[in-house]
């Protein structure tokens, strides 16, 4: 049997109990027949452990992913698939040890955190980033740097050239290669196209018709808001409401892990070149809104229950200030 380290005597402060949109979100997770707890993990990684020294004990992590109903076998398995996949790292600390983001894990996390917590989306310098398919791929390699790229934001032009808006090419193609996929990437060509100003040439909308589904991502973003919408109406609703520690960091993971996942598929195009009324700004005006109602609650519950492999319990630093900052151009648009 496992015996795991007893908690810190002190425990979180009673609250109120779970109001039915909370409840609703938490209980949908866990009725879920299939959960990727490899991506949720990560997920908490990018969002609670990163600020915290980016490390945690095994048992800790078992023990905070438990209320989800993730059982210790699952967490196991995706921790050590994450590690054999380069994304965490361990480091004994007499007979536990730590788990931690690798420096490409943190790199790609530092990345992310840019467009997830940004006040606004980046400025656009009307220059397209084009990766070329310059060379015979197998149709293997193709549908896997396709998939990749895809969750970078890349739209697809043709069968062998991938388009984005604003990434960083560079960064991008060491994501291939955190991926597995370094053999390819001498087939592939990375370029900056400008904005053509020719009155024969094809404009920039008709480039994201070909390159992007807007209508399938407008129906995910749509769904994220009518899924977090009620719990931010509720805490609205009631300025003295509390919502439980524990609650209100689950519920924070959630919300980024599924926000997360969202703009890993979003080019973060221009407000010129999407559809009036966006429904991803309204998503993100949203995440905005509710993290920071979530932050200090549940803040508090992980500076009682996440541990170290040496028992230490760490404390956050300064980047969670920093996270959705005030100057907001959307803040006038009504959720």
């Amino acid at each position: 049997m496992r015996i795991f380290a007893a908690p810190p005597a002190a425990v979180s402060s009673p609250s109120p109990s779970l109001s039915h949109p909370v409840q609703q979100r938490l209980d949908s997770f866990r009725q879920q027949r299939r959960v990727q707890a490899g991506s949720l993990i990560m997920s908490m990684f990018g969002d609670a452990i990163l600020p915290r020294g980016g490390r945690i004990w095994l048992g800790s992590l078992i023990r905070l992913l438990d209320p989800l109903e993730l059982n210790e076998r699952l967490v196991r398995t995706s921790v050590f698939r994450l590690a054999r996949e380069g994304w965490l790292g361990t480091e004994s600390r007499g007979r536990r040890a730590d788990y931690l983001l690798t420096q490409a894990g943190r790199r790609r996390f530092e990345e992310a955190s840019r467009h997830i917590y940004a006040s606004h989306a980046p400025l656009w310098d009307r220059r397209w980033r084009l990766i070329l398919v310059v060379g015979e791929l197998a149709a293997k390699e193709r549908e896997r740097i396709r998939r990749a790229l895809f969750w970078q934001g890349f739209g697809i032009l043709g069968a062998d050239c991938f388009v984005h808006p604003g990434a960083d090419l560079p960064a991008a193609l060491d994501a291939l290669v955190a991926e597995g996929l370094a053999a390819p990437l001498d087939r592939l060509m990375p370029l900056l196209a400008a904005d053509s100003r020719s009155g024969l040439s094809a404009n920039n909308a008709d480039l994201v018709r070909r390159a992007w589904n807007l209508d399938e991502l407008a129906t995910a973003y749509a769904g994220f808001v009518a899924t977090y919408l009620p719990i931010l109406a509720e805490l609205r609703r009631d300025r003295h409401a509390e919502i439980a520690e524990e609650d209100a960091f689950l519920l924070r993971l959630l919300l980024i892990h599924d926000y997360r996942r969202l703009l890993l598929r979003d080019p973060e195009l221009p407000d010129v070149l999407v559809p009036p009324a966006w429904p991803g700004q309204k998503a993100r005006l949203l995440a905005k809104d509710l993290y920071r109602r979530l932050l200090a609650p549940s803040e508090r519950h992980l500076d009682l229950h996440m541990q170290l492999a040496d028992g230490s319990q760490p404390a956050a630093d300064q980047s969670l200030a920093e996270r959705f900052p005030d100057d907001d151009p959307l803040a006038s648009i009504s959720l």
